[in-house]
């Protein structure tokens, strides 16, 4: 009867051994997927438009996310801009101008950061508005997103390279006020970017950023209605690894405690990726002049397309007072 019962047990432990490794392998498959931009990825399918073998194949080693192109149906003037971060990669931006029948004088210029798989044709909405409050406009694309070079995609953790060199450039060329805007990844890693480098914006604006990496991933593993535990653990530390960082120590939740500019922060209060904890976590780190604009009928979309009226009025408030 031991005997059995030993047998057992160790049939027991090498099938928990075996679901424990292929766990870890299809999570860093998963990992390194939402990691990487394609540029040569097709469009990706809806479950139901997918085949058994297409299924299956994504179930278990993830889907190739195309690198979504701009789509440049911006209505200001504006010129591209080419700059190399710390990777040797260029980045592509916009920067709006004056034509010469314009009298406007930008004193400040607001450098927008869109969100993971996005780019800054995205943005254009809010970038437009902020034009009428009468700033300047840069429009980055971060590394891997839009046109810019490279395929490598950290959600913000080396992308703060990205803020920096677009910051230096504004600052360089202009030496004006900078305003600091970002949605979603974009706006966690300029709350990295300004601890990390030390910049000096006049303010900063964070539309949904997350609180922590590991944050971020669970809101991924609720979008795909998965257990939250242990893939967003797995999840964190295989995207960490395969790109070199120790990704339970992201958390802008603490950067923004360092920060001395204003901040406004909003959120949409039906967001399903960012939590209201992780809203309120980052709120009340918040040490320096704040507010807190919340969006009822809002999800994680761009706050800006879904109530302009509510948006504008305390956007240029925030900036004007």
């Amino acid at each position: 009867m031991l005997h059995m019962f030993k047998k057992w047990i160790k049939k027991l432990g090498i099938l928990l051994l075996f679901l424990f490794l292929s766990l870890n392998v299809i999570t860093a498959f998963h990992a390194y997927k939402f990691t990487h931009f394609y540029d040569d990825a097709t469009p990706l399918k809806k479950p139901e438009e997918m085949s058994g073998t297409e299924k299956f194949s994504a179930m278990f080693f993830g889907v190739n996310y195309p690198k979504k192109k701009n789509t440049d149906s911006f209505l200001l003037p504006h010129k591209n801009v080419y700059l190399k971060n710390n990777d040797s990669l260029l980045i592509e931006a916009w920067e709006s101008y004056n034509l010469p029948n314009q009298n406007r004088v930008f004193s400040k210029t607001v450098i927008m950061f869109h969100g993971h798989g996005g780019n800054k044709s995205g943005v254009l909405k809010e970038a437009e508005a902020f034009d009428s409050m009468g700033y300047r406009v840069f429009l980055v694309d971060f590394r891997a997103h839009g046109n810019s070079q490279g395929n490598v995609c950290t959600i913000g953790f080396s992308e703060t390279n990205d803020v920096l060199i677009a910051y230096n450039y504004i600052k360089q060329k202009y030496n004006e006020d900078i305003i600091l805007w970002g949605i979603s990844m974009g706006a966690a890693t300029i709350l990295k970017a300004v601890d990390e480098y030390n910049l000096k914006p006049i303010k900063i604006i964070c539309e949904m950023p997350f609180a922590t990496l590991q944050d971020a991933v669970k809101g991924r593993v609720r979008m795909m209605k998965l257990p939250e535990q242990p893939i967003s653990t797995l999840l964190t530390f295989w995207g960490g690894t395969q790109q070199g960082f120790w990704a339970f120590g992201y958390k802008p939740k603490e950067y923004v405690s360092k920060i001395k500019c204003p901040i406004l922060l909003q959120w949409g209060k039906q967001d399903p990726r960012v939590s209201s904890k992780e809203t309120y976590d980052i709120y009340n780190a918040i040490n320096s002049k704040k507010q807190l604009i919340v969006y009822d009928s809002a999800a994680h979309q761009s706050l800006c397309k879904h109530d302009f009226e509510k948006w504008y009025i305390n956007v240029d408030s925030f900036l004007k007072n």
